[in-house]
């Protein structure tokens, strides 16, 4: 009975591989046959970065990027938010995603095949071990049992936390060296200012998608997922420079968490406008840039709809 117990603790405690086919059912997935113009772009910026490319993209809705992998393999994927991408100018897209690359450029300790599991097996067991409301004696007995075991937990936990800390903010600024040399300093210093807004972008994709499904606003065409991501775009380029200026004031006398996996905004655009600027190594000119977003016309469509039904 131990031994079966062990088994089934094993079982449910195994190293989890993201699946792709899973995020297919719910988010446009663009592989290279699907847009060979955008993952040209990304093979080049991967090269300027010092790694390779990525197996597939995954598009959604979020003022934000990031990279991951999936599978036992391992492939490389790219999370594109385009409540980020479509704000930005296009060599700020550069910056973007010579950040991301930069990630698998210089490694990143919480997100390694071995301790991103050990993150994800730690959480198994908080959830598995957590406090439950005391509707019986039961209840009582079994939170009194798990109370030692859950503290430890807790405590493996906040080490394992404080141990990966500095290498996941180091591994941010030097993300951020690979976008001022992917795309030049000044692209890289205005992917900045545009993460200092990204929470006022995220409030226009929320007012879009009331105003949709209440019909606020007044009258506007049958189809208000139609020209969403354009006035979302004109949204971000109405801020003007002074409050992009106001904004890093205010986050510098707030100061910041010393246990955020990210180190503020403001001094990481400090540190790549203090010091000697980069010509851009990648220049994603008008041509190329149109010829991307007619491969992402579909996928645009498609979130700007999930938007806009809330």
């Amino acid at each position: 009975m131990l031994g079966g117990l062990l088994l089934v603790v094993a079982f449910g405690l195994r190293p989890r591989f993201a699946r792709l086919s899973k995020v297919e059912e719910r988010l446009p997935v663009l592989r290279r046959a699907d847009a060979p113009r955008l993952f040209a772009l990304l093979d080049e910026v991967a090269a300027g970065a010092r790694t390779t490319g990525v197996r597939a993209v995954v598009i959604d809705a979020d003022t934000n990027a990031s990279v991951s992998v999936y599978g036992i393999r391992q492939h490389r994927v790219l999370h594109l938010g385009l409540g980020l991408w479509e704000t930005l100018s296009p060599q700020e897209r550069i910056a973007l995603l010579g950040h991301e690359f930069g990630h698998y450029a210089h490694g990143d300790t919480r997100h390694s095949l071995i301790i991103g599991n050990a993150f994800r097996s730690l959480s198994t067991w908080r959830y598995a071990l957590a406090h439950e409301p005391a509707d019986s004696l039961m209840d009582h007995v079994v939170n009194l049992m798990t109370a030692l075991p859950r503290l430890f937990v807790e405590g493996v936990v906040v080490l394992l936390d404080q141990l990966t800390l500095r290498g996941s903010q180091r591994a941010e600024y030097l993300a951020d060296t690979t976008a001022a040399r992917a795309a030049g300093t000044e692209a890289a210093a205005g992917l900045m200012d545009r993460l200092l807004v990204a929470e006022g972008v995220t409030g226009e994709l929320r007012r879009e998608s009331v105003a949709a499904r209440t019909r606020i606003g007044g009258a506007r065409r049958e189809d208000p997922a139609e020209g969403l991501w354009e006035r979302l775009a004109a949204h971000a380029a109405s801020v003007p420079e002074h409050e992009y200026e106001r904004l890093r004031q205010v986050a510098e006398r707030r100061g910041h968490s010393v246990d955020s996996t990210h180190p503020p905004t403001h001094l990481r655009h400090r540190l790549l406008t203090g010091g000697e600027p980069c010509e851009a190594l990648i220049v994603l000119d008008a041509a190329r840039a149109a010829g991307v977003d007619a491969e992402l016309a579909e996928a645009r469509r498609v979130i700007a709809r999930e938007v806009v039904r809330g």
